[in-house]
């Protein structure tokens, strides 16, 4: 369009709301977290394959309506309180994950980015900051696993990221050349709590940031230290083995 030549109204809306069309036969309920079909840009309540949009702020009661035929009003920034599964004081600023519409959590696994950790509040409960759209997962591109016991990667582990949320497990890296790159190994229990273990092939080492590569040497997360996000991003180092690319926490080299 051509540059304005006079005063002209604009239509301005509320930053923090926005309206979407509500699916077909289906009800948003006031609170819920709402999820935008990525196939047909329509709302409904947040599943693990939707956009996140926000939360509900009045119920959108269209169970007898066609698609479009109501529209619902969400709040699309700001900050709210949520049950979180397994949140505890240390866990300030720490991404979370909508499973549902209703169901918080720490872990990536089956889950929808939707803001930050700013406040614990008590147990099982925090302080959400969210801006749909806006903030970025910091794990984003990676298809999220839950592990809780030993794991030997394999090709099929590529691209992930691997939430460890038991104590005293190993994850055992695949031959180099089978496995291939990038992985990122993440510790997804609370502060204290877990240790993580990673061994490399028979043969192979992991190099890195004041690591020597020492062929056979496990790489391993003090567990006293531990707190729930910390990571190493392994990614190829050369046919002999692995280079911590990125660490988070503090890990040691077997002796």
């Amino acid at each position: 369009m051509a540059t304005k030549t006079k005063n002209e109204y604009n239509d301005f809306e509320l930053g923090e709301r926005n309206e979407i069309p509500v699916i077909a036969a289906d009800i948003i309920y006031e609170g819920s977290a709402v999820g935008v079909v990525i196939a047909s840009g329509h709302a409904r309540p947040l599943t693990s394959v939707d956009k996140f949009a926000g939360f509900c702020e009045k119920q959108a009661d269209n169970s007898t309506g066609d698609a479009a035929a109501i529209n619902v009003r969400t709040i699309k920034s700001g900050s709210v309180k949520l049950p979180i599964t397994g949140a505890v004081i240390t866990d300030i600023n720490q991404p979370v994950y909508a499973q549902d519409d209703n169901a918080f959590s720490f872990i990536k696994t089956s889950g929808v980015f939707i803001g930050f950790l700013r406040r614990f509040v008590s147990s099982g409960y925090g302080i959400v900051e969210f801006n749909a759209g806006v903030l970025i997962d910091p794990h984003e591109g990676l298809l999220g696993e839950t592990v809780s016991a030993d794991k030997t990667l394999d090709e099929q582990d590529a691209g992930k990221l691997i939430q460890i949320d038991t104590d005293t497990k190993t994850i055992t890296l695949g031959a180099i050349a089978t496995v291939g790159i990038p992985v990122k190994i993440a510790c997804g229990a609370a502060y204290g709590v877990s240790s993580v273990t990673i061994s490399p092939a028979s043969g192979e080492g992991i190099g890195g940031p004041n690591l020597t590569s020492v062929d056979n040497k496990d790489l391993v997360l003090t567990k006293a230290t531990a707190n729930r996000g910390d990571y190493v991003e392994l990614v190829y180092g050369d046919p002999t083995g692995w280079m911590a690319q990125k660490m988070v926490g503090t890990w040691v080299k077997e002796a």
